[in-house]
């Protein structure tokens, strides 16, 4: 795509790489077959091309975004199947990031919009205190109905409501720093991201995933310091707020770095995944923590890909249940796992299906099911249909967004189909206990 951008803009370096992202675009459309939102709403603006052009349009010119703009960039899912798709190498992720942050420098949204988004940003990277709005939520679950009734807000408060689970788990034992040494020969030493919305949620995945890693011969340290990856706010264009979660991450790994030494920082959430592989790029010009980023990039892994290197422990228990694999985009476009899980799986003795349709993002993407409901439940739905072709006794997947967002929806049709990391099954294959099946 030729470009005409005025010197003084490409003095920005984070201009000069967007300038030659749109560069690498030739406007071959093959974007368009696999974008979801094209997929729905069947309009040009509404896939990575269009998108493009708009972004182009408003950098390449200097202009404050409109309410165009930001219609069809809010409504792009960051789910990178384009990034999958395209033969040119276009790097989408990047350009959409920046033009999300130039949004919240350059418009100013409605009132109730802003309020939301802030309130996301205070509540959702703090373990403590999204715990304490899971709580309220469960509370307000029987008014849930009447809310959605309220004209503009009423269903993005629904569905932050129907988000929330009927109860909370317990606390897990790993909220606090410690280390668990290897139970067989020690292979290596690992640092787990704890994180921040999983814990709360889902706090047995990383348990699962330490007594796996454990079991493998590896020490596995919970680090002082580390927290949200940052992701969330991130994909709402707050790099202010996404840096500082970033660095904080940064510096406690890069002691354990330095102290003892790790051979990788283990990840269970693959949207997290994604973030924490891309901090080279996001930190490339800070000269305090270039160096230390790219280090933390290069060591960051999903679990999967750490299981894979040092090897599964003997497989003790084989269940022989069918299971959908459902490829979270952050998993399959965003870090290029594909078939990894599913040959873990296989190898722990399961019966593993393809999705139909697998490319195609569950309407999760971190902040997405909230902030535009109407899309995202019409994606759950195809993809639950999809995920029913296969006939599974249970799903798996690796991303603790897809669980949460295809499990709201199987509950509202009243199945009983568990959906459940993969951690977990590969876990209990190698001796863990088993995982909770009832839902």
């Amino acid at each position: 795509m030729q470009t005409n951008f005025a010197p003084e803009r490409l003095a920005d370096p984070a201009m000069q790489a967007s300038e030659k992202i749109l560069r690498t675009c030739v406007h071959c459309g093959f974007c368009t077959a696999t974008c979801p939102t094209y997929l729905l709403l069947g309009d040009e603006l509404d896939s990575p091309r269009g998108r493009i052009y708009l972004i182009k349009d408003m950098f390449e010119n200097g202009r404050p975004a409109t309410k165009e703009v930001v219609q069809h960039v809010d409504r792009c899912l960051s789910c990178l199947s384009c990034m999958t798709t395209c033969p040119s190498g276009v790097h989408y992720m990047h350009l959409v990031d920046h033009a999300r942050a130039h949004i919240e420098e350059t418009y100013e949204r409605p009132v109730f919009d802003r309020f939301l988004r802030r309130v996301l940003e205070a509540v959702l990277p703090h373990p403590g205190r999204f715990r304490l709005a899971v709580l309220a939520a469960v509370l307000s679950k029987p008014l849930a109905p009447a809310l959605r009734r309220i004209p503009g807000i009423g269903r993005r408060i629904g569905a932050m409501i129907d988000l929330a689970p009927l109860t909370l788990p317990p606390r897990s034992v790993l909220e606090t720093p410690q280390t668990v040494p290897a139970e067989a020969p020690r292979k290596g030493r690992v640092a787990v991201l704890g994180g921040c919305a999983q814990p709360v949620l889902e706090p047995g995945i990383n348990e699962a995933a330490v007594r796996l890693l454990a079991r493998m011969g590896l020490e596995v340290v919970v680090p002082a310091g580390e927290g949200c990856c940052g992701a969330l706010v991130h994909h709402m264009g707050r790099d202010e707020a996404s840096h500082a979660f970033a660095k904080r991450n940064i510096d406690a790994w890069t002691r354990e770095i330095e102290g003892a030494g790790l051979d990788a920082i283990v990840i269970t959430a693959s949207g997290c995944g994604t973030t924490i592989k891309d901090y080279g790029f996001m930190f490339r010009n800070d000269p305090d923590y270039a160096e230390k980023a790219a280090r933390v990039s290069a060591l960051a892994k999903d679990v999967t890909e750490v299981i894979d290197a040092f090897g599964l422990p003997e497989i003790t228990v084989r269940p022989g249940k069918v299971v959908a694999y459902h490829s979270a985009c952050s998993m399959q476009h965003g870090q290029k796992i594909t078939d990894l899980p599913k040959k873990l799986l296989a190898g722990a003795g399961f019966v593993v299906r393809d999705v139909p349709e697998g490319h195609i993002c569950c309407g999760s993407a971190g902040t997405y099911n909230i902030l535009q409901p109407e899309i995202a439940e019409r994606l759950r739905d195809r993809k639950i249909d999809n995920i029913e072709k296969t006939r599974p006794e249970i799903i798996a997947t690796g991303n603790i967004g897809c669980m949460k967002q295809i499990g709201k929806g199987l509950a509202q049709r009243g199945r009983d189909l568990p959906i459940v990391h993969t951690v977990a099954l590969l876990d209990w294959a190698t001796g863990g206990p088993a995982p909770d099946l009832s839902d």
